[in-house]
C-alpha cells in the first residue's frame, strides 16, 4: 500500500506535492498522480491518500477542506490506473464522497467511531480498515499509557470489530491495523511488533504502516529521509508475524522485502 499525503504538514512527504508557486497549500494533481503511477508500476496493490495529517500535535481540518484536497485525486487515479484506491479519513461526509469518486478502502485511524460511519459503510460494498489509537492525533503521544499494550489493542480491535459486524458491514470486507505510533511510546511500539502473531485471533487480515516511524528513527538515530533500511528491517518482522499488508512510502525496496519473504516462506 502506497502512501500519498494531500496534505502540508505530513511528517514525511506531504508538502512534496504542492502546486508550485501558491502560498496556501494547493495539491498538485499531477505530481500527485506521477507518484501513484510510479507506485503502482513498483508493484503496489492499493494508494492510500490522505487528506488530513495524523501525525502527532496534527491540528484538524474541515471536512470541505479535506474533501478539496483528496476528492480530485481520488478521481484522477480511478480513472487512470488499475489500482484499488484507500481514503485515509474518519468523516462519513468523506468517505461517502471518496466511494462515489472510486474508493474502494476506507482506512479509519478512529475505527469507525465517528456518528455514522459504520451505517454508510454497511449499505456498501466498500473494505474497511479498524485502527487502534489512544487518544486524538493531537495529544496522543503526551503520555500514552497501558497496563499490556497488546492485550487492550487486541480487545480494542476485538471490539470494533464485533461492533462492524453488528452494524451489517460483512467480515470479508474487515482489515484491522494496531495503530503503530498512535498512542503508543517506542517500547509499546516493539511490544506490538513482537506480538503481531497474537493479533491472528482475530482472523481478520492485518494491516500495518512502520514506514519511516519516530519507532525507527528512536532505535537508528536518523531523519525521516534516512529510516528506509530501518523500515525494511521492521517490515520484515511484520510479515513473519502474519502481517497480509504493509503501508509504505517506499514502494519498491518494501516490494523487495515482500517477494523475499514470500520466496522464503515458501520454500520447503
Amino acid at each position: 500500500m502506497g502512501i500519498i499525503n494531500a496534505t502540508p504538514d505530513s511528517f514525511s512527504d506531504g508538502a512534496e506535492l504542492q502546486r508550485s508557486g501558491t502560498t496556501s497549500f494547493q495539491l498538485d494533481i499531477d505530481k500527485a498522480l506521477f507518484r501513484a503511477e510510479t507506485m503502482v508500476a513498483e508493484g503496489a496493490t492499493f494508494v492510500d491518500v490522505g487528506g488530513e495529517s495524523t501525525r502527532p500535535g496534527a491540528a484538524t481540518v474541515s471536512e470541505q477542506e479535506e474533501l478539496d484536497r483528496v476528492i480530485p485525486l481520488i478521481a484522477a487515479i480511478s480513472a487512470s490506473l488499475d489500482v484499488c484506491v484507500s481514503i485515509d479519513t474518519s468523516s462519513p461526509v468523506v468517505m461517502k464522497e471518496a466511494l462515489d469518486s472510486g474508493a474502494q478502502l476506507i482506512n479509519d485511524i478512529r475505527a469507525l467511531a465517528i456518528p455514522g460511519a459504520a451505517e454508510l459503510l454497511a449499505s456498501t460494498k466498500a473494505a474497511v480498515c479498524l485502527m487502534h489509537m489512544q487518544g486524538a492525533p493531537s495529544t496522543m503521544q503526551k503520555t500514552p499509557s497501558y497496563g499490556s499494550v497488546v492485550l487492550e489493542v487486541f480487545d480494542f480491535l476485538k471490539s470494533r470489530v464485533a461492533y462492524s459486524l453488528e452494524c451489517g458491514i460483512e467480515q470479508d470486507r474487515l482489515l484491522i491495523d494496531p495503530g503503530f505510533g498512535f498512542g503508543k511510546t517506542v517500547q509499546h511500539n516493539y511490544q506490538l511488533l513482537k506480538n503481531l502473531g497474537y493479533f491472528s485471533q482475530l482472523e481478520i487480515p492485518l494491516l500495518v504502516g512502520l514506514s519511516r516511524k519516530s519507532m525507527i528513527g528512536e532505535v537508528v538515530a536518523r531523519p525521516v529521509e534516512q529510516r528506509l533500511a530501518g523500515s525494511i528491517a521492521a517490515t520484515t518482522l511484520a510479515l513473519a508475524s502474519g502481517a497480509r499488508i504493509i503501508r509504505t512510502h517506499d514502494v519498491a525496496a518494501t516490494m523487495d522485502a515482500i517477494r523475499v519473504n514470500l520466496a522464503y516462506s515458501s520454500a520447503e
